[in-house]
C-alpha cells in the first residue's frame, strides 16, 4: 500500500507535523498547509488535495480544540462554538457541492485568492482598541464592590 503513494511516506509524515504545529501554534487550519503541499509537491489534484484536508482536519481540530478547552486560562464559550457548528455543517455540505461542480484549476485560483486576501488583511489591520485584552478576561478580573449613595470607598481596585 505505502508502494502507491505518489510521494515518499515520509513526506506525507512531515507535512502533518508542519499542519499540526501551524494549526496549535497559530489556529491556522490544517488546509492552509495541506492542501498547497499535496497539489504544489505530491502532485495531487486540487479537488483531491481539498478532501484529503476535509479528512485529516477533523482529528487535528478536535485534539487542538480539546487541549485549548482543558487550559485554565483560556475562556471557549460553547454556544458560539454550537453555532459556529451548524453553519459550518450547513455551509460544507454547499461548499463541497458546489467544489464537485467547479474545475479544479477554477478551485485552485479561488484557494490561493483567498489566502492572500486573509493574509494581506491581517498583516495589515491592527487590533482593535478595545478587544485586545478579552484573552485575559478569565485571569485578570477586576473586583467592582457596590456602594449606596453617599458612601465612600478607599479601595483603589476597581
Amino acid at each position: 500500500m505505502i508502494g502507491q503513494l505518489s510521494s515518499p511516506w515520509w513526506v506525507f509524515i512531515v507535512l502533518d507535523i508542519c499542519a499540526g504545529l501551524m494549526g496549535g501554534a497559530l489556529g491556522l487550519g490544517g488546509g492552509t498547509i495541506i492542501v498547497p503541499t499535496l497539489v504544489l509537491i505530491c502532485g495531487f489534484g486540487q479537488k483531491s488535495a481539498q478532501g484529503m484536508a476535509l479528512a485529516v482536519m477533523a482529528p487535528l481540530a478536535l485534539a487542538g480544540a480539546l487541549r485549548y478547552w482543558r487550559n485554565p486560562e483560556i475562556e471557549m464559550n460553547l454556544l458560539p462554538v454550537g453555532l459556529i457548528i451548524c453553519g459550518a455543517l450547513v455551509g460544507v455540505l454547499v461548499g463541497t457541492e458546489l467544489a464537485s461542480r467547479l474545475p479544479g484549476h477554477i478551485l485552485r485560483k479561488a484557494f490561493a485568492a483567498v489566502l492572500v486576501i486573509a493574509a494581506l488583511k491581517m498583516f495589515m489591520t491592527s487590533a482593535k482598541p478595545g478587544r485586545a485584552g478579552l484573552d485575559n478576561s478569565m485571569t485578570e478580573q477586576k473586583t467592582v464592590s457596590s456602594l449606596k449613595h453617599g458612601e465612600i470607598n478607599n479601595e483603589s481596585e476597581i
